[in-house]
């Protein structure tokens, strides 16, 4: 079985009670609301990835004014008929602040559309359970850097 390691680092971006989020497809076509963010590129700092990945995705420049946690997530899946891939996923959850730029959509990226949401909508939303992660780690700001019921 093929092993695959991921990293990746994701901002929240909370300001005058709205959360900045991106929409991204899945896997099934459907559209999903999910926190501006991505991998890590190789020889990359997650500093330095959470910067470009949001400013790719939503058009704003981010301050990282804190590192709100680490999520890790662990599948073994089967890609079409190829043999089954054991996915290790590893999410730096961090807190920014915008500092310029200007609101737009992403072309040609894994992201289609960016968009202010009152933090009260969240929940109707279709989104991935990483939003919901990382807003309990902005909320809860666990001092260990892990929610301990939020493993995948």
């Amino acid at each position: 079985m093929r092993q695959k390691l991921r990293v990746a680092a994701y901002a929240i971006c909370v300001r005058d009670g709205q959360i900045l989020l991106a929409r991204s497809p899945a896997w099934d076509g459907t559209l999903e609301w999910v926190v501006p963010g991505g991998g890590m590129e190789h020889g990359e700092d997650p500093y330095d990835t959470v910067r470009r990945e949001v400013e790719e995705e939503t058009g704003y420049r981010i301050e990282v004014t804190g590192l709100l946690g680490v999520n890790s997530s662990h599948s073994v899946f089967r890609n079409g008929f190829g043999a089954p891939v054991d996915h290790h996923g590893v999410r730096l959850v961090y807190e920014g602040r915008i500092i310029g730029g200007e609101l737009r959509n992403e072309v040609n990226g894994s992201t289609d559309l960016a968009a202010w949401h009152d933090l009260d909508a969240v929940p109707g939303l279709v989104r991935i359970s990483m939003v919901d992660i990382a807003l309990r780690m902005w909320r809860e700001r666990p001092v260990t850097g892990r929610l301990a019921d939020a493993v995948e």
